[in-house]
């Protein structure tokens, strides 16, 4: 079984206001895209201890280890011609088609600073000590990455397997991406502390997901995810298993409990920083509860009288709350990570209080047949809160009198 291209799409924060724009979208083929290609630029990679090891201390500089560099440079720079004598007495100038870097005062600037490396003798062509305190606590990332550094099928193929306990083989996908490959995309595209929205439209087995988490967990991240599969049956349904979005789900709900796991193990050097987010919500695609109306202009006026009697209370038959809410808080411009909660008040109605962190917008939303007349003497309600009811559930004074105490809408 194969899995479609999945290429993940990075959304970065632009404001408070919970807005996001493109940060990096990674590539297909030879193209890269980004909503901004000329302001976009590429994270650094972590260092490491190979690119470390090339720096030494072989004069035991104060400042610790450093590697040398070269100072003549191809292009013509017009001061770049002088000559220069080591502690030895040996002059030098630079190759025959090649310049110094930079000028003499600037060069006994440096030596004088015993920035010029001229060989334990003192008798070599000067280069620059580049110090390792000095340099990006980083890495340009590279253009070619081999498998040992970014993993391979192989290796994808046992991550999949730790975490999806599959009944038969033929269900198991043959081009699964090593989460290694996808951290590496990741760490180019997003930063630490940014809450970059990472979004996979082909998400698999959840191999994006899977990384999003493990990168997380590996430098403090707060990047957060999103994961589109459609559920597309399995060649042979299992118990358990029936597409393969359940796949997904079933990895990364054990991805999920085994970082739990090992932070229920582990003891925060710092109980007052907010905790890792560990949690998820999974949606499914479905018809709207809420019904929009389409006038047709050509129906006869009986039938639309008829049509329009039916429109009374718009919420589908067997429509349940939960899904009104969503729907309701997602027509608002809500994120995916909207939270409510549900508050009975003295006068017998419920009110379900909505709140979405990402921007700090909230509204108070009843779902009741009736909205009882001392509603406000139970509900906290200002001129800012938005209150949402159904239309049904309001009489004329009922209405007009919470007109005048919040931003009343009506479903």
């Amino acid at each position: 079984m194969h899995a479609g291209p999945s290429c993940p799409v990075i959304l970065r924060p632009a404001s408070s206001a919970g807005r996001r724009t493109c940060g990096f979208v990674g590539s297909i083929g030879n193209v890269r895209y980004a909503k901004d290609a000329e302001n976009w630029r590429p994270s650094l990679l972590p260092r490491t201890d190979e690119a470390n090891a090339r720096y030494e201390n072989p004069d035991n500089d104060p400042r610790g280890p450093w590697k040398p560099g070269d100072l003549t440079a191809r292009n013509y720079y017009s001061e770049g011609q002088y000559t220069v004598t080591s502690p030895s007495g040996k002059t030098f100038v630079p190759p025959r088609g090649r310049y110094w870097g930079i000028n003499r005062a600037r060069f006994d600037e440096m030596d004088a600073d015993k920035r010029i490396w001229w060989g334990n003798d003192g008798s070599n062509m000067p280069a620059s000590k580049q110090f390792l305190t000095e340099v990006k606590q980083g890495m340009v990332p590279q253009t070619l990455w081999t498998y040992e550094e970014v993993g391979h099928t192989q290796e994808a193929k046992k991550e999949l397997l730790e975490y999806v306990k599959y009944e038969d083989t033929d269900n198991v996908l043959d081009t699964v991406k090593p989460t290694r490959l996808l951290k590496r995309i990741l760490q180019i595209g997003t930063t630490t502390k940014s809450r970059d929205l990472v979004l996979d439209f082909f998400a698999g087995s959840f191999s994006t997901a899977h990384a999003v988490l493990a990168l997380n967990r590996e430098d403090g991240g707060n990047r957060q995810f999103i994961s589109i599969q459609l559920p597309e049956p399995l060649p042979k349904p299992e118990s358990e298993l029936k597409s393969l979005t359940d796949v997904g789900k079933q990895r990364i709900r054990n991805v999920i409990a085994e970082l739990a796991r090992k932070s229920a193990d582990s003891l925060s050097l710092n109980p007052e920083e907010p905790g890792e987010d560990l949690g998820t919500k999974i949606f499914k695609l479905a018809s709207p509860s809420i019904q929009q109306w389409s006038p047709d202009p050509e129906i006869d006026p009986d039938a639309y009288a008829q049509e329009l009697a039916l429109f009374n209370d718009p919420l589908n038959r067997g429509w349940k709350p939960e899904n009104v809410i969503w729907e309701v808080a997602l027509r608002e411009g809500f994120s995916l990570n909207m939270r409510y909660t549900t508050e009975e008040l003295e006068n017998g109605n419920k009110v379900h209080n909505v709140l979405d962190p990402d921007s700090g917008q909230k509204f108070i939303i009843c779902l009741d047949d009736q909205i009882r007349a001392d509603l406000s003497k139970n509900c906290e309600l200002t001129l800012d809160t938005l209150f949402i009811c159904r239309d049904v559930a309001l009489d004329d004074s009922a209405a007009a009198n919470l007109a005048l105490q919040c931003r009343l809408k009506t479903i």
